[in-house]
Parts: structure tokens; sequence; C-alpha cells
């Protein structure tokens, strides 16, 4: 195989979201995989539309999920010369033509072609061909420029994901390549570039399936190479419907903020309408490896919430125990936590992290080892009484007296539930709404060992002076 050069070409008019995130894997995958090149190219001229923060916020989530491109960015507004360059040249050889027509005269014509059950196309009405005459020039009407489309015959590509895909040239339209105001148009600017930048391979979604035909005629008046097209299909909700926000189509950066590792994120859009075997969970060096288009499958794949938390929790129980002690401190950082121990972060995280989904939940759940906790008058009601502060009181006694290992002091515990002759939950559970706020967590010894006996203990008189 020549040289792999694919492209991943988001418009800064939105959020990077991650129907846009997987095309940009795939594509940086598949150069990876062929020792090719990836490049980030930001189509921008839509000037109404596109905004700076936008561009950040494309260049802020490849950044993060390390989809490094090769060589610079490049942006469609730096290369309007070249546009202009290209459109003259059509002009000279015919292949493309000034229309006049007016918006009023386009409505009239798609509503017209509309009630006789046709495509609402352009009705050629500039279009030069042999022994037609051209309407006069109106006056007050600026023209656009169309492309000269084929109008026989029809265009045929093997999709490496669809298959093979033929498209009757008489369904296509001569369409706008620069606008009256002569700006050129996005499937224009898309194929100057994909010519220039020697794109071997297309990777995009599939709502783009109607530009292809387009932009390879285009290629193809030009005499410029055709590359491989893929369309990936579209990403579903979970009930089957177009992804919205509600089942998580949000900018990629909220991912970052809602505690998901770029790794798990990766690991999971990869395997969104991508298979090797049953391989679930793997590293980025071999989804560059296995990938093949062969294993992609045609039909919509499906988001999973339940599935992403599966996979980031994997990658959060498996990760350097030092670099996530840096990301949960940096999260209670910015949630206005302070005396951090990094010793007691990175005990306090391995006793959790089994069960965290994010690290904001993992953040969440030992929050209270570093700011104490108020229990709920709930709560409070049902595990509190007469007896439990009794019991509470003999408890922490002689808790003084123990080593801090976990080991003695659950070996303390054990005793003196069967000195006192009571249920196990007698105790523990007391111990947790005042230690801990709530009735659900690991071992009451390991907390105590994490947090210190004297810290329990300073818990306990403050506990005390509220109940009463």
């Amino acid at each position: 195989m020549k040289d792999v050069i694919t492209r991943f070409a988001p418009s800064p008019t939105g959020y990077l979201h991650i129907g846009g995130v997987r095309t940009a894997l795939i594509s940086w995958a598949y150069a990876k995989k062929h020792n090719g090149q990836f490049i980030l190219r930001i189509e921008d001229t839509d000037k109404e539309r596109s905004t700076p923060q936008a561009i950040e916020a494309i260049k802020d989530g490849i950044q993060w999920l390390e989809l490094i491109n090769d060589g610079p960015i490049y942006f469609q507004t730096q290369r309007i010369a070249r546009y202009s360059d290209v459109i003259k040249k059509m002009l000279e050889d015919g292949h493309a033509y000034y229309c006049y027509s007016s918006k009023e005269e386009l409505d009239q014509t798609r509503e017209d072609n509309m009630k006789l059950g046709k495509k609402p196309k352009y009705d050629g009405k500039w279009r030069p061909e042999n022994n037609k005459t051209l309407p006069d020039i109106p006056e007050d009407i600026k023209p656009v420029i169309r492309f000269k489309n084929p109008i026989q015959g029809s265009v045929t590509w093997v999709d490496l994901v669809k298959g093979k895909i033929t498209i009757n040239n008489e369904e296509l339209d001569d369409f706008i390549i620069a606008r009256s105001d002569g700006s050129p148009t996005y499937n224009f600017c898309v194929v100057i570039d994909d010519w220039d930048m020697k794109i071997t391979h297309v990777i995009r979604g599939d709502d783009h399936i109607n530009n292809t035909p387009r932009q390879i005629n285009l290629l193809a008046a030009l005499e410029a190479p055709i590359p491989h097209y893929a369309h990936l299909s579209m990403i579903l909700g979970e009930d089957g419907q177009k992804l919205s926000k509600r089942h998580g189509a949000v900018s990629v950066m909220t991912y970052k903020d809602h505690g998901y590792l770029p790794e798990a994120l990766k690991n999971y859009l990869a395997r969104l309408g991508w298979s090797h075997g049953d391989d679930e969970i793997f590293d980025m060096s071999e989804l560059c490896e296995w990938f093949d288009f062969k294993n992609v499958t045609s039909s919509s794949a499906q988001f999973s919430k339940e599935k992403l938390d599966w996979i980031n929790n994997y990658y959060i129980k498996n990760k350097d125990t030092d670099e996530l002690s840096a990301l949960i401190k940096k999260i209670l950082l910015k949630n206005k936590f302070d005396n951090l121990d990094d010793k007691k972060i990175t005990d306090a995280i391995n006793l959790f992290k089994e069960r965290a989904n994010n690290l904001n939940e993992l953040a969440q759940n030992l929050a209270f080892f570093f700011k104490p906790p108020k229990a709920s008058k709930e709560l409070i009601k049902k595990y509190f009484n007469q007896n439990t502060l009794e019991l509470l009181s003999l408890f922490f006694k002689d808790l003084e007296g123990h080593g801090l290992s976990e080991a003695t002091i659950d070996e303390y515990i054990k005793s003196f539930v069967k000195l006192n002759e009571i249920k196990f939950p007698s105790i523990a559970m007391p111990l947790r709404i005042i230690i801990v706020g709530t009735d659900q967590s690991p071992s009451v010894g390991s907390i105590i060992s994490i947090l210190s006996i004297d810290e329990s203990l300073r818990r306990y008189n403050e506990f005390l002076k509220q109940y009463d």
C-alpha cells in the first residue's frame, strides 16, 4: 500500500462531540497502522458560524485524547487564494459556470419539482451547452459559480465500510462551488484540500455519503486522484434514536470534566462499531495493530453509558497509583479541599477505586477523609438511641489503646462485638454515620486506619455535641 494519509476535518461551528472523536480516532489509528500521516484540518469557511472558541475546543479535545496530528494544523480560511485559482481555471476549462438565478427563482423551481415528485435540484437554467442560448445577464444579481456535473452515467465507489455504492448522475445537480460573495463552499474546499494534501483515505460519518459522488465527480474533472472512502455509521442512543444531549452527545471535554480517563473513552469509542474478536479492553498500540475496516459494522452503533462506565472503572482500577492520586488531588483542590495529605489520598484511593465509575465519583467517595461529613437526620434517627451512645462511649474509650493498622482495628471491633454480645452492624453502622456520614462504605477498620484514631475520636466528640 502506498503511503497512507488520513485527515480529521471538523467544522468549528460547535463542540467536538463523541461522533467526531470516533472519526478522528479511526482516522488516526488507520494512519498509524500503516506508518502514515494523520492530518488535522479545520474547515472554517462558514464565517458566520465558525468561532475561535470552537477551534480551541477542537484542539483541546484532540490534545486531551493524544490524537496527535502530523505536521501543522491546516485552516481553510488560510487557503482562499488557492481555491480562487482553481475556480478560475475551472471556469476557463468549462468545468464551472456563472449562475444568475435569483433566490426566488430557485425556491420556485424547488417547489415545482417537489409537487411533481422530483428531487428539488437546480434546473440548469444557466448551464452552458452546445446550441443553447443563455438568458440575458441580469444587472441586479451577483452570480454564484456552479460545478458542471456530468448529466449521464453514474458514480461508483467501493466504500470500505458500506461496500459498493452507485449514484446516478441524473440524481445530482450542478452544486455551487463559490457563493455570490466569492467565498468557496464546503464541498469544493474539501476536494481541493484532499487533493493538495494527498489524502489517500477519507474516513468520516455516513451523513456525508450524499457528498461523496459530487466530490468524486469534481476530482475527476480536475484529473486528481480519487481517495478511498470509508463512511462510519452514526452512533445512536440506547433507545435507538439519534444521539442527543440526553444520551451523552456533549462536548468531549465534558467527559473529561465528568471524570472519564482519555484512554477509557478511546477504548470505548474504538469498540463502538468495530471489533477484534471478543477483546473488550485494549490499548491504542493494539488498536493500531489490529484495526481493519472489514471488522467495522455497516449498521449503526449504540452508545451505552453503562458500558463506558465499566471500561472507565477498569482503567481507574489499573491506573498507576501516583498518576491516579495526582488526578484526584487536582479534583479535590478544585472543590476547595485543603490540608491534603498525599499518603492519605493514595491509601483512600486504594480503598475506593474498585467501585468508582469515574474520577469525580472516586474523589467524592473519599472526600470525607479531608472534610468531616454531616449525617442526615434520617440516618441518625435510624441508627442512634441511648444504647447506641453507650456502646460508642465504650468503643472509643478503649480504641486509643490499640494499634493503627487495619488488622489490629478490625480485631478490636470483632472482640468488642463478642464482648458486648451484639451483632456487628450494631456498632459498625453508627461508626460509619459518625466518621463517613453514610451507612455504606468499605470496612470501618480500614477507614479508621487511614483517617487515624485521633481524627475518628474528634469526629465522635463533635457528633456528640450535635446530637445533644
